[in-house]
């Protein structure tokens, strides 16, 4: 872990928690299929305003329950 901490997307336990495919996930936001995977897996280095949005709207969730920061733990 980073001196400052971790920062990470709670995208697949939100699919999960939803009952949402990663197939309706990304009809609903129009964002590949590929990129959702890439979020899921922590595959992805950065995501713009837009996107968290989108993935917000399609899952009907706050931005605090996709994206968690976790402090350093020294």
């Amino acid at each position: 872990m980073d001196e400052y901490g971790k920062v990470y997307m709670n995208l697949e336990e939100l699919i999960i928690q939803k009952g949402i495919s990663k197939t309706q996930l990304s009809y609903r936001s129009k964002i590949s299929h590929t990129q959702i995977n890439r979020f899921c897996k922590g595959d992805a280095v950065r995501i713009d305003f837009n996107t968290i949005a989108r993935l917000c709207y399609a899952l009907d969730c706050k931005v605090s329950e996709l994206i968690i920061y976790e402090p350093p733990t020294s």
